[in-house]
């Protein structure tokens, strides 16, 4: 089923949205939970609460990319889960290894609430992400959006684990240019 069928099933509050919805998108949610969590309970438990956000939210919200709707709804409920110190007891560790990496580039940008939210700072994350050439969004997006680890970065992608990891150290630089020249201190 497309998309727009989907979303009509949500603003015709059918259940059929649910199941409609798990069949075509709840593996990619499972995937981005589970990078997240890396524990396959709480990420069943993120997927089924993303259902929940999605039937609260249409209506009136009517996403123009499902995908992305629900992936989002999914990557924020697993980092709030995460947060809860869930994760870490379970090891997992590729979302502090991720985050670590990309907060060095951008440490003195006035904290983590001003760098999410900031109006400049998406903007100049919009522009570095288009600067980049199509494997290097990739890459980056795969280990900084999705959490996943350089691993398996390398073998969905069938690249050495040495040309991700300095595909990612170039753009991390890059990034990091960006926001200087942006006059936003690092």
């Amino acid at each position: 089923m497309k998309d727009d069928g989907i979303i009509d099933l949500y603003w015709a509050r059918s259940e059929e949205a649910i199941s409609e919805t798990d069949r075509k998108y709840g593996k990619y949610c499972r995937r981005i939970a589970d990078n997240i969590l890396n524990d396959m309970q709480d990420s069943e438990e993120c997927v089924s609460d993303t259902y929940l956000k999605a039937w609260n939210a249409m209506p009136p919200q009517r996403p123009t990319r499902l995908s992305v709707f629900l992936g989002t709804i999914t990557r924020n409920l697993a980092l709030d889960k995460y947060r809860l110190g869930r994760a870490e007891k379970r090891g997992g560790g590729e979302l502090v290894l991720a985050l670590e990496e990309l907060w060095e580039c951008a440490a003195g940008a006035g904290g983590e609430e001003q760098l999410v939210e900031g109006m400049v700072v998406t903007q100049v994350l919009n522009c570095f992400l288009a600067s980049l050439s199509r494997e290097n969004r990739i890459i980056f997006l795969r280990r900084y959006w999705y959490v996943c680890s350089v691993k398996e970065i390398a073998d969905g992608m069938r690249l050495s684990e040495s040309k991700v990891k300095m595909s990612l150290l170039r753009s991390r630089n890059k990034l990091r240019e960006m926001l200087e020249k942006e006059g936003i201190s690092v």
